[in-house]
């Protein structure tokens, strides 16, 4: 597959900052056992892969904003093109140990998402796409999975965390979900699980109150996968509404009426 030079910057800055997040996820295994636990040295490897990656493409692109879940916002002086950046996400399963979590970078021009990196440095599983040229991991091509019916369909979900609001909501739509579907996942990292439904791993995904960097990358992948992913009225998801329902077409619709179902009153 050929890549862009911006695309190849996004995926040198990821795989660098994957290196990073490697080796201090050999650390967090260590540290499990200490009493104080790993949750500082955790944080800390978050921010130093969040300047490992704005290091390597504000050094490539110095006039580009910059959007990152660990710092404040730097506003690019061209007006037109901002990086959307989570370098780590998925903190609680690197926490605990748990190989599922990602570095993500978007690129957006102009409001509108046009190339996207999601990393597994713990799997070695690249996921690149770009506007008008298809998504892929590593160097297959993509494409959502062909399930027609709900009831064929493996969904992926956010649960809402503590501290999180909505609780009692999202109970609501799993009940109406999993009445509906052949299994429901979380994996805990919101761009993992946009990752795997452009990959045909999961038919469909569906959650709110997600921030920009969860989903820039995501959105992108899944759509140049031949997928949709939406907010939970149809409309284009935009990166600040923090809804996101995704599938193909058919389990798209199916999937959006059922967390969209009224709850039944007594």
């Amino acid at each position: 597959m050929a890549r862009s030079a911006l695309l190849n910057v996004m995926v040198q800055a990821a795989l660098k900052a994957g290196k990073s997040l490697s080796r201090d996820f050999g650390e967090v295994q260590n540290l499990q056992v200490s009493v104080k636990g790993p949750a500082d040295f955790v944080s800390q490897a978050d921010r130093r892969a969040e300047r490992v990656i704005r290091d390597e493409l504000l050094k490539a692109r110095p006039t580009y904003g910059f959007l990152g879940e660990e710092s404040d916002e730097i506003k690019g002086t061209d007006g037109a093109h901002r990086w959307i950046v989570d370098p780590l996400d998925g903190t609680t399963n690197f926490l605990h140990g748990i190989p599922l979590f990602a570095v993500s970078i978007a690129l957006e021009r102009n409001g509108e998402i046009v190339a996207g990196v999601v990393f597994n440095p713990a799997t070695d599983e690249l996921y690149t796409a770009e506007k008008g040229s298809g998504a892929f991991l590593n160097d297959r091509r993509l494409r959502v999975a062909a399930r027609k019916v709900l009831s064929d369909a493996v969904v992926g979900c956010g649960v809402p965390h503590l501290g999180r609001r909505n609780h009692g909501a999202f109970l609501i739509e799993l009940r109406h979900v999993m009445g509906e579907v052949a299994g429901v996942r979380r994996l805990g990292a919101a761009a993992l699980d946009l990752a795997y439904v452009a990959a045909g791993r999961f038919d469909g995904f569906w959650e709110n109150h997600l921030n920009a960097w969860d989903i820039a990358a995501g959105l992108l992948l899944i759509r140049e996968a031949g997928g949709y992913a939406t907010d939970w009225n149809g409309g284009a998801t935009s990166i600040e509404s923090g809804e996101v329902v995704a599938g193909n077409e058919y389990i798209h619709k199916a999937l959006t009426d059922v967390i969209k179902r009224p709850v039944p009153t007594k």
